[in-house]
């Protein structure tokens, strides 16, 4: 072969050479273009599942770069796998490892699906439901969507409760407050769609609750002041007093947690949101009937449930208490307390002196009462004599009998306007006295001191006027007389 003919070849190869590089310099540029950019460790892509074994989810990176993701994120709570093939996910490169891109869906162990679904409804205000795991420093742990979450002690509840156990394991919806550090501190609110229910109830309540209302309610709590019950979300009070007509020391002789009761509804203060219940009002007054029931004389037995100095209080029936007063509980002799007698819880069997159901008063004795006795009154206008028993500023007290004591008014004593009555007049003075008036329904008799002596005036001129009437009545007898004698004799004057 000749010279030029081998440089016209290798001339060719050359340029073969040179245009099969260009070739291949151009399809690897053009590969180079669809290959993606070059994730760095923590980088975040969206990616298609394109196949599923059972320890991987392989995803489409672009190009002909595949990753690989540990099908155990996937994993719902009963091990079922959540995903399909040709899904798209977000994912997180963590590294290469035998040429294989290892990814991951989770952000400090978290989903990234659930962190935007929480970070989202922060954003829109809708709720989220958590399940309460346990109490810790300043609140509790609740896990959402599989991520754990704070919920602030002053947050769980509407008032803070002393029992944080009793949170523990409840499913409740919760209101999200913040979302930050990509989703390493989310402080979650419980209290917040408490507050939002408890308005919703109160604006319903208005429409449909009056007072003198009747309804059926269930006991939330017990307090020493009374017990709460929960009226739609709503805690309304039933105070102690009105818990029974009876006395009561603990509301928990009366009701329990979780009882149902009927009551009344006492009052309504929507502007301080206080509402008032009364079972005893739904219960019949003990005081209706009660002088029937219990006429004067009869004999009840009670227990006396409180003393006082004046006297000891028996209870009759619940909400019917009686009086027996100091005076009444002895038989005679002087008590001066009445511990001396009776004590607290004693039974004792009593008789009913007096009925006052307007009033609610039960006037109670020991002992039966005994028959009034028959007292005799002085005529209006007898002077009779009796003796000073006290003096008081508005009249002399006199007594005029073992049994009755009249009263002699200042001014029908008779002496000079200023008197010291107190000096002239000691006890055990004798006085006589006329009487002025009698009420002997009331036991009264008026005095006077003054009219003794006009009185006694006018019998000494009564009994001098006698005299000289008969005086002179015996005169003209004997003067007719003697003129009948003397006529008899023929006398002449």
């Amino acid at each position: 072969m000749s010279e030029e003919t081998n440089i016209t070849s290798q001339s060719q190869d050359e340029s073969e050479s040179k245009k099969s590089g260009e070739e291949s310099f151009a399809e690897l540029f053009e590969k180079n273009i669809q290959l993606p950019e070059r994730l760095r460790p923590g980088q975040k892509t969206t990616a298609r599942i394109v196949s599923i074994t059972s320890d991987l989810a392989f995803v489409d990176l672009g190009g002909k770069s595949e990753g690989a993701i540990d099908i155990d994120e996937f994993r719902d709570e009963n091990g079922n796998i959540t995903v399909s093939e040709g899904q798209e996910v977000e994912a997180f490169f963590v590294k290469t490892v035998d040429g294989l891109m290892r990814m991951t869906t989770l952000i400090h162990g978290n989903s990234i699906t659930a962190l935007n679904t929480i970070k989202e409804a922060m954003e829109s205000g809708s709720p989220v439901e958590g399940t309460v795991e346990k109490e810790v420093k300043g609140g509790y742990a609740v896990r959402v969507n599989g991520v754990r979450c704070f919920c602030p002690a002053s947050q769980m509840d509407l008032k803070i409760s002393g029992n944080g156990n009793r949170y523990i394991n409840q499913t409740f919806t919760f209101r999200v407050l913040e979302f930050r550090k990509e989703g390493q501190n989310i402080v979650i609110s419980r209290r917040a769609i408490l507050e939002e229910e408890r308005r919703a109830a109160i604006e319903k309540l208005k429409e449909s609750l009056h007072e003198g209302d009747e309804l059926t309610v269930r006991i939330s709590s017990i307090r020493k002041f009374g017990a709460f019950a929960d009226i739609g979300g709503i805690d309304a009070l039933i105070p102690v007093s009105e818990m029974s007509w009876g006395r009561v020391e603990d509301p928990a002789d009366i009701v329990s947690e979780g009882d149902e009761v009927k009551v009344k509804v006492l009052s309504l203060d929507w502007e301080s949101e206080r509402i008032s219940l009364s079972i005893k009002a739904t219960q019949p007054d003990p005081w209706t009937g009660v002088a029937e029931k219990y006429p004067e004389g009869s004999k009840i037995n009670g227990t006396i449930v409180r003393l006082a100095p004046f006297g000891a209080f028996v209870a009759v029936e619940p909400g019917l208490d009686g009086l027996i007063h100091i005076s009444n509980l002895g038989t005679g002799r002087r008590i001066n307390h009445p511990k001396e007698v009776v004590k607290v819880g004693q039974t004792v069997d009593a008789y009913v002196l007096a009925v006052d159901g307007e009033n609610r008063k039960l006037s109670l004795s020991l002992q039966p009462r005994p028959e009034p006795k028959k007292i005799e009154y002085p005529k209006v206008g007898t002077l009779i004599e009796g003796t000073v028993e006290n003096v008081m500023p508005y009249g002399v007290f006199v007594k005029i009998s073992d049994d009755l004591t009249g009263l002699v008014p200042n001014n029908e004593m008779g002496t000079k306007k200023g008197s010291d009555h107190t000096s002239m007049f000691p006890p055990g003075t004798p006085m006589k006295v006329v009487v002025l008036d009698v009420d002997a329904d009331n036991g009264r008799v008026r005095l006077s001191r003054r009219a003794v002596e006009e009185k006694e005036a006018k019998e000494e001129f009564d009994r001098y006027r006698e005299t000289v009437r008969q005086s002179s009545t015996g005169l003209g007898n004997l003067g007719e007389l003697l003129k009948a004698k003397m006529k008899e004799k023929n006398i002449q004057f």
